[in-house]
């Protein structure tokens, strides 16, 4: 089992930064992949980033690609999102989702475990 428990969201004008970080409980942080996956008013849960199982890989939607960063600490069991350049299309619950895979998933039904959810909402 793994338990994951996301923070960093909260409120910020367009162009600003957030950075949404997951805390990992259980397994060993190195046996699964990482991923965040968001979910706007209205909309299906859609893939943002992902990362693998030691960091030497990650993966973007195209709407995350210049302006998010998907990374992790094993040593700490914490995996982070930085989020730049925001904008108002963004805002959404920001999930955090881990996956025993061995190759790094890009959809949600591929993922073993999801954290509760953390809102970010970028003002116009």
């Amino acid at each position: 089992q793994v338990q994951l428990v996301e923070s960093g969201g909260g409120l910020v004008q367009a162009g600003g930064s957030l950075r949404l970080s997951c805390a990992a409980s259980g397994r060993t942080s190195s046996n699964y992949a990482a991923g965040w996956f968001r979910q706007g008013p209205g909309k299906e849960r859609e893939f943002v980033a992902a990362i693998s199982r030691m960091g030497s890989r990650t993966y973007y939607a195209d709407s995350a690609k210049g302006r998010f960063t998907i990374s992790r600490s094993n040593a700490k069991n914490e995996v982070y999102l930085q989020m730049d350049s925001l904008k108002p299309e963004d805002t959404a619950v920001y999930f955090c989702a881990a996956a025993l895979a061995v190759v790094t998933p890009t959809t949600p039904n591929r993922y073993d475990y999801w954290g509760q959810g953390t809102q970010v909402t970028v003002s116009s």
